[in-house]
């Protein structure tokens, strides 16, 4: 079964971090490109950080920048979203991505597959 399934979130003090974890099956991720989107409640979707190709420059959202960084174990098929000074304003649902590899820089317009989505929630 071709899927995407994310883990790893949870309630976290603001200051604290998390490690999201995207785990592929019946493809292999690291030919794609890959990014984490969030959706907090009234919000638009938000690009946090894509990656168009496996050697690719990853984007950061101005938000995440400098705190969110982006890791991959091919021997697990799974990226990681390692989200470092959380605050507040990072609560919400993230989710993975993936679609075909393409040159350029940035969150692309269409992702074929999309994890389930995992809560995150930052508050004291």
């Amino acid at each position: 079964q071709v899927q995407l399934v994310e883990s790893g979130g949870g309630l976290v003090q603001p200051g604290g971090s998390l490690r999201l974890s995207c785990a592929a099956s019946g493809f292999t991720l690291d030919y794609f490109a890959v990014a984490w989107f969030r959706q907090a409640p009234g919000k638009e979707r938000e690009g946090v950080l894509c990656i168009n190709s496996r050697d690719g420059i990853p984007y950061y959202a101005d938000s995440v920048q400098g705190r969110f960084t982006i890791s991959r174990d091919n021997t697990k098929n799974t990226v990681y979203l390692q989200m470092n000074s959380l605050k507040p304003e990072d609560t919400a649902v993230y989710y993975c991505a993936s679609a075909l590899p393409v040159s350029g820089y940035g969150c692309l317009d269409h992702y074929s597959r999309w994890g389930q989505g995992i809560q995150v929630t930052v508050s004291s």
